[in-house]
């Protein structure tokens, strides 16, 4: 369903529920990189987004994170509030969306960042496989819940 300004609800558009969908992604692929930069980095101070050099490497990858996030974020938001202006915004596809994007950061850093190409661990000095499991298990989680949303989101109303 496609809600627009008024209020009143009608079929969604293709090109809506596509509009909804990918600025959502967006937005919540930004919303959980911030997490894991503002958790796990700096707060806990666990790791960096690259470890395998100095600290100012560190650092310097952490900052490369925060603004690649805060425009992935502002993007997101900006389509979304656009498509919601146009009478394109789609609700259901805009869950699916968000859901997807963050448990597919999340799969993605903990599978490619973490395991593949080693840019970093969750945590060091510590059996990695709890951890492993929380974060990459959480991410498929969240994966699968935005795609059944995006199943149900699909369905006639």
């Amino acid at each position: 369903m496609t809600g627009t300004p008024g209020g009143s609800r009608r079929t969604a558009r293709p090109s809506a529920a596509r509009r909804s969908l990918w600025a959502a992604v967006l937005a919540g692929a930004g919303a959980m990189a911030a997490i894991d930069e503002i958790v796990f980095h700096q707060i806990l101070g666990w790791h960096h987004f690259v470890d395998r050099s100095t600290t100012d490497v560190g650092l310097l990858s952490d900052g490369v994170l925060h603004a690649v996030e805060l425009v992935a974020i502002v993007a997101g938001v900006v389509l979304l509030v656009d498509a919601r202006r146009l009478g394109l915004f789609d609700r259901r596809h805009a869950v699916a969306g968000a859901l997807i994007g963050l448990g597919g950061f999340q799969v993605f850093d903990g599978v490619v960042h973490h395991k593949v190409l080693g840019l970093h661990q969750v945590r060091y000095d510590v059996d990695l496989l709890p951890y492993d499991l929380a974060w990459i298990g959480g991410g498929v989680l969240l994966l699968l819940a935005g795609l059944v949303a995006l199943a149900l989101a699909r369905r006639p109303a």
